[in-house]
């Protein structure tokens, strides 16, 4: 081979690298041509022009104060001119060695060592985080904002400055350089493939969906459908113990997403742990609606749902009551049902469990920002097209609670790194979403969130009762979660005010799904006591005292003294009601169109 048409290895490795190149602009194409094709509609309820005005308000407020703006910009800068003396600083061996600004611990966009050691990201680093506390406690500081348009600009802006992370970036971020030249440009084409699949899908792959089949990974305790209806399969668990508590226990999950939750892996198996301890347990599972299920209302869920589920609980059992557990909206729901069964005498469920479950809904979190006049009439707009208001924009908006954890990570490892997704029982089971019926989710958000009268005496009337949640006795047990942003652990705490019969709060570490799911073996997560419940969730807090492990042997503790004596183990074949099919059934295996 003459030195003419000799190849070295870096020529190859250039040659590699041009060809990918060529690969990435040819995707950057076809992707520009898929994200047009999807651009939302005017009428999207997630329609980023309905904060329009929050801001105008916001401009509006900060120009009547010039001088606010002015030292705020003058503060900036000086900050500025800090870090950078203390990049130099550091760079030269010389004065501190503890960046100026610091991540906040647990900030996992930063882990890179490159983000600490070299130079150029350090400075990028700490001048993001510097601008985005600055333009964060700006936005706070201005005067004149009501609550409702505070809580949406600060919201907002914490989207904004989430997605400005340099993380978030090819060209400033270290690892994505790093991957892409020792991969050659490898990792921006398979990140491409994986956004144009994405874009195809309509959402953002968080796991290896293929790696939880239901009723194969997950929601495989051994099981029977009993009944059915319009709206929901009553799933009757086989006992694994000889003898049982007398009560059995039924479990009303939320329709917001599929009741396996409780029952993912064997060894993370709410369902399959509490049916160990000698509980009859059954589990409501929802049908994922259609259009033609649009007219399905909240009063449908509680009748032709809970009350029916109780009854054919009951007629399986041979039991006259029961005990009950609502998880979410299921809480939600339940406490609805105990108010109207309040109203009629009915004492068919004896005790009760809530699972982060909001009552009272003035402090309803994040997820607030969403509703308003404004974006409800759009909401109305939306729901009469479609009768339905789809999943995976439900799964958007509560993605956006925590953006850093549930969109930008997967950003940067699935297109810029180009990683597969890694198996995760509670991503795959995230991306299974649900619909919701057109009228249930339009009363649900008026109702609950937006005027808050589930806590108002005779406030909601469902099947023809004006309900007043004041007047539920069921002695209940209420878990909430610390770092919860779907039902903030203080507003849960709320409920504890209302009810006027006994009760037990107890606050788990960890979130609105982690901090459920936290079986006893795993040693991760502990949660706060306190015998006493002041009327103020601090004072609570400050008297609790924390435990270490799950809250799940706690509740069995609670429960198990209200759960009557033991009895022979009632299996689902043997009672009133027939086997229809095995479990998990086919209302959890309906997709969301």
């Amino acid at each position: 081979m003459t030195d003419q048409h000799a190849q070295g290895p870096n020529d190859a490795g250039a040659e590699v690298f041009a060809k990918n190149w060529r690969q990435v602009a040819e995707k950057s194409q076809q992707l520009i041509g898929e994200f047009l094709k999807r651009q939302p509609a005017a009428d999207s309820p997630l329609n980023p022009f309905a904060i329009t005005q929050a801001f105008l308000e916001l401009t509006q407020r900060m120009v009547a104060d010039p001088k606010a703006l002015i030292d705020a910009q003058v503060e900036i800068w000086r900050e500025y001119l800090k870090v950078w003396q203390n990049v130099v600083e550091r760079a030269s061996g010389k004065g501190e060695t503890k960046p100026y600004v610091e991540a906040d611990k647990g900030d996992r966009r930063f882990k890179d060592k490159a983000w600490q050691d070299h130079q150029l990201f350090d400075f990028l680093k700490q001048s993001y985080l510097l601008t985005s506390r600055w333009l964060q406690r700006t936005v706070a500081d201005v005067e004149g904002l009501d609550e409702r348009t505070r809580r949406k600009v600060d919201f907002f802006t914490r989207q904004f400055v989430d997605a400005m992370s340099p993380s978030n970036f090819f060209l400033t971020n270290p690892e994505v350089l790093r991957t892409t030249f020792e991969s050659k440009g490898e990792n921006l084409i398979r990140g491409l493939d994986h956004l144009l699949r994405d874009l195809e899908r309509g959402s953002i792959t968080m796991s290896d969906a293929q790696a939880f089949a239901v009723g194969e990974k997950v929601a495989i305790t051994p099981g029977k459908i009993v009944f059915e209806n319009r709206l929901f399969q009553l799933i009757q668990y086989a006992p694994s113990t000889d003898s049982v508590h007398r009560r059995p226990l039924l479990i009303v999950p939320p329709w917001i997403n599929k009741y396996y939750i409780l029952d993912l892996r064997p060894e993370n198996s709410l369902v399959r742990w509490m049916v160990a301890q000698g509980f009859t347990v059954f589990m409501v599972s929802w049908v994922n609606p259609d259009a033609a299920l649009a007219q399905v209302s909240f009063e449908h869920y509680m009748t032709e749902g809970l009350f029916t589920a109780v009854e054919a609980t009951l007629r399986a059992t041979g039991e006259s009551d029961l005990n009950i557990v609502g998880y979410c909206v299921g809480g939600t729901l339940t406490a609805g049902a105990l108010a109207h069964m309040a109203e009629r005498g009915d004492r068919r469920i004896a005790n009760a469990t809530f699972l982060t479950a909001l009552v009272d809904f003035t402090e309803a979190g994040d997820i607030t920002v969403f509703i308003d006049d404004e974006q409800l009439k759009s909401m109305d707009s939306h729901l009469a097209k479609k009768g339905v208001f789809e999943g995976r924009i439900m799964a958007q908006a509560f993605n956006m609670l925590r953006a850093n954890d549930l969109i930008w990570s997967f950003v940067v490892q699935n297109y810029l790194l180009g990683k597969e997704a890694i198996p995760f029982d509670i991503l795959a089971w995230n991306a299974d979403s649900t619909n919701l019926p057109a009228a249930m989710h339009s009363f649900y958000l008026r109702n609950m969130y937006h005027e808050n009268r589930l806590v108002q005496p005779g406030g909601i009337t469902l099947a023809g009762v004006a309900i007043d949640v004041r007047k539920v006795a069921t002695p209940c047990y209420i878990l909430a979660t610390k770092e919860d942003h779907i039902a903030p652990w203080r507003s849960c705490y709320r409920a504890t005010g209302l009810y006027h019969g006994e009760k037990r709060f107890v606050l788990a570490q960890s979130g609105h799904v982690a901090g459920v799911v936290n079986p006893p073996d795993s040693g991760k997560y502990g949660h706060w006591t306190n015998e006493a419940l002041p009327a103020e969730p601090e004072a609570w807090l400050a008297g609790a005292t924390q435990q270490a492990g799950s809250w799940w042997r706690d509740w069995a503790d609670w429960l198990r003294p209200r759960s009557g004596d033991r009895v022979p183990a009632r299996r689902p074949v043997e009672g009133a009601l027939r086997a229809i099919e095995d479990a998990p059934g086919r209302y959890v295996r309906r997709k969301s169109g």
